[in-house]
């Protein structure tokens, strides 16, 4: 039992470090310095994704142009934008005002 306390102890710790929330079925992409962080990510069908804004001035938007015909309205410091995928593939993403910012979250049937 006490294995798999430390394994628990162990994923807590690695989300915290990774900036990722504990809470099951939604993850966290923060925007720093221009950039997604992670710039890719990998979850179940069903599940949020969270996008905070950490920058200190600048706004920013996560828009998928495959999906959405409209640009997002921009979010600004330590506000945030999330969004639940509920089928299956792949969704590229941009900031909308940033072109070089780019991410892809992949989403899974399980």
């Amino acid at each position: 039992m006490h294995h798999i306390k430390s394994l628990g102890s162990f994923l807590l710790i690695t989300a915290m470090a990774w900036n990722l929330p504990v809470q099951a079925g939604e993850v966290e992409v923060t925007i720093e310095k221009y950039e997604f962080h992670p710039p890719e990510i990998t979850i179940k069908k069903g599940e949020t994704v969270r996008w905070v804004n950490k920058e200190k001035r600048q706004y920013h938007s996560v828009w998928f142009e495959g999906v959405d015909t409209l640009a997002p309205e921009y979010f600004f410091p330590d506000e945030s934008y999330e969004r639940t995928f509920d089928q299956p593939g792949d969704y590229p993403y941009r900031c909308g005002p940033h072109e070089k910012m780019r991410g892809v979250v992949h989403v899974t049937d399980e």
